[in-house]
């Protein structure tokens, strides 16, 4: 990935609060907004071959669990097959409008290379991939109330597969 050994470092000391992220309108968000919150974050598409079932189910989820403390961070992202082609207002018209969303959707972003975001450089690192590439849209992150990362799940492994792990989060 090229992180120089000094810029990984000061990476690895930062927890999740520390990032500031734009959300789909261009404004600035600060993540210790989320603190206390179990957090799903996870890159988007609207063209890929998954999209209905991941948006169908994290928004099942989002309306069973919000009221218990779960947030879902969705980052568009067109890294992959360009499966994420339009604006940030063309995104958040049909993720808003034909797919129904009610969580948190953020402004467009790169998971992987030189130009990816400090946060998904961050959350790479911090879990299971071990600073490895993200392979696919969909990739999920689960973070539990004190802003660890708990897992990485796979673009194949469908939201409502790790619901026992949000709940167990949530139960805390």
């Amino acid at each position: 990935m090229g992180l120089s050994n000094s810029k990984k470092d000061s990476m690895l000391r930062k927890t999740i609060y520390d990032f500031i992220v734009n959300d789909i309108d261009e404004k600035p968000i600060k993540l210790s907004n989320y603190q206390g919150k179990v957090l799903i974050i996870v890159n988007v598409a609207c063209s890929c071959p998954l999209t209905r079932r991941n948006y169908n189910q994290l928004n099942q989820l989002y309306s069973k669990y919000n009221e218990k403390g779960l947030e879902i961070l969705a980052f568009p992202c067109n890294q992959f097959y360009n499966q994420e082609a339009g604006s940030n207002e063309e995104i958040k018209d049909y993720v808003k409008n034909d797919l129904k969303a009610k969580f948190n959707l953020f402004s467009k972003i790169n998971v992987n290379g030189k130009n990816a975001c400090d946060l998904y450089i961050y959350l790479r690192f911090k879990s299971s991939l071990a600073g490895k590439n993200i392979d696919m849209n969909f990739g999920k992150f689960l973070i539990d109330r004190q802003g660890n990362v708990i897992n990485y799940y796979k673009s194949n492994q469908d939201p409502l597969s790790f619901e026992n792990d949000i709940l167990s989060l949530l139960n805390q």
